[in-house]
């Protein structure tokens, strides 16, 4: 671990991995300031007054260049973006600049599993936890889901193994971090109001790979046009689709998940009780059997645990049936691929809730897909008249004051046995706090039609 004691550092950002950062930091001894563009009377109250106990001092309302020049080292939150000018001189003047992720990875000294891509990440971290502690093994699980990694860190405990979530905002800020096993399950436009391109944001996330060796595993979406044609070096690389391949370790037939083992067998598991919905879960599943394939899980513990995983919170989760329409709330369905893959699991005829903060991609690969599922289209938020630009001649739409409105729209627009699926295609930080808040408040206008209200 990274030695810190008397030295001055600045975390920037007082978000859950931030503020996580600097309780460690100021319990290891550092001279903590914490650096965030919010006014000190938009904080938690509470988490400010928990810093200053430890010592850590607060810089509210904007960042000062003198706190970063004068820092020894440099911990950002993932959402702080990497151009900023106090960061960029302090990079000049080579004060070390590290993610929480990176930090708390020098702490580690447990086999690390680590899952990133566009989509599906939080499913299969979560999975692959479920799995590992099927299997009798103590299992951390977080990172970018949930609790950060340096509160394991920090915690003192002891896991046999970390399952984290890592997004490509982490990545950017990881120099050494290296994990026993590395899942990237895809790559689509995401993020490009931060990313200069496509090809800056696809460089992240292969970087997952950069320091995994021999010993280690890297697991692919073989259907991932990027993917398939990225071959890391050093790991063993395992692979999986949606058809059997002489290259794929892992594939479906016929409501079974087939896999080959280490030693060259193959192995077949039932999907008839797997719960979750759509051909994209369908791949994270091979990904996570892939992953416990090579952690030597027995197959029965597999079996076991697709039996009984259930969905993650707004992550095409059933919110609710009125009068023959079903309701699913997919508000993690951020970008417009992930918007995509829900509107294909459906085979009743859809009505879209869709909008948000747009984030730079192209809405045209949503309009083409949902061509003959989507009977209708009601979109709200910042992005809702780019959408409704894309969606023009080719899918009816209608206009939402808020999700209240969205949601009684959608019902009077759905007929009995069709789907009114909230699928944004768009960030939540227009109109919430985040996508779980977009969800809630989606299911609260869900039961409010139910009760009348």
């Amino acid at each position: 671990m990274m030695d810190v004691k008397g030295k001055k550092v600045t975390v920037i950002g007082l978000g859950k991995s931030g503020s996580s950062a600097a309780k460690w930091l100021a319990l290891q001894g550092a001279d903590v300031t914490v650096s965030d563009i919010k006014e000190a009377g938009e904080l938690d109250p509470n988490l400010v007054a928990g810093l200053t106990r430890l010592g850590v001092k607060l810089e509210t309302g904007g960042h000062r260049h003198d706190t970063f020049r004068l820092s020894d080292i440099i911990v950002i939150s993932p959402g702080v973006p990497l151009d900023m000018a106090p960061l960029t001189d302090a990079r000049r003047e080579g004060i070390p600049i590290l993610g929480e992720l990176e930090l708390a990875s020098r702490g580690i000294d447990i086999p690390v599993l680590a899952v990133t891509g566009t989509n599906g990440k939080s499913t299969v971290t979560s999975l692959l936890g479920a799995l590992i502690r099927s299997a009798g093994y103590e299992t951390f699980v977080g990172g970018n889901i949930g609790t950060p990694l340096i509160d394991y860190v920090a915690e003192g405990r002891r896991a046999d193994f970390a399952v984290v979530e890592v997004s490509s905002f982490q990545l950017d800020t990881a120099e050494r971090f290296s994990p026993h096993v590395a899942l990237l399950l895809n790559i689509t436009p995401d993020h490009l109001d931060r990313y200069p391109d496509y090809e800056a944001y696809e460089r992240s996330k292969l970087s997952i790979f950069r320091n995994l060796g021999r010993g280690g595993f890297a697991i692919l979406n073989d259907d991932d046009q990027r993917l398939s044609r990225f071959n890391p070096a050093g790991p063993s690389v395992l692979r999986y689709g949606m058809e059997r391949r002489e290259n794929r370790q892992a594939w479906i037939e016929n409501k079974t998940l087939c896999a080959r083992s280490l030693d060259g067998g193959e192995v077949s598991f039932d999907l008839k009780e797997f719960a979750l919905p759509g051909k994209h879960n369908l791949e994270n599943l091979m990904g996570v059997v892939l992953a416990g394939m090579a952690l030597q899980i027995e197959s029965h513990v597999i079996q076991d645990t697709i039996r009984s995983f259930r969905s993650l919170p707004h992550r095409m989760e059933l919110a609710g049936r009125f009068r023959g329409v079903s309701f699913y709330d997919d508000s993690k369905a951020t970008n417009v691929d992930a918007a995509l893959r829900a509107v294909q699991s459906f085979e009743n005829p859809i009505v879209l809730i869709a909008g948000g903060r747009h984030k730079g991609a192209d809405y045209g690969p949503l309009v083409r897909g949902a061509k003959g599922r989507v009977r209708k289209a009601v979109l709200l938020g910042e992005a809702g008249s780019l959408i409704a630009g894309s969606f023009e001649g080719e899918i009816p739409f209608e206009f939402a004051r808020d999700m209240k409105d969205a949601v009684a729209r959608a019902f009077s627009a759905a007929g009995a046995g069709e789907v009114v699926l909230l699928a944004p295609a768009c960030s939540s930080f227009d109109m919430f706090t985040d996508y779980a808040h977009r969800g809630r408040i989606f299911k609260q206008a869900v039961e409010d039609l139910r009760g009348g209200s």
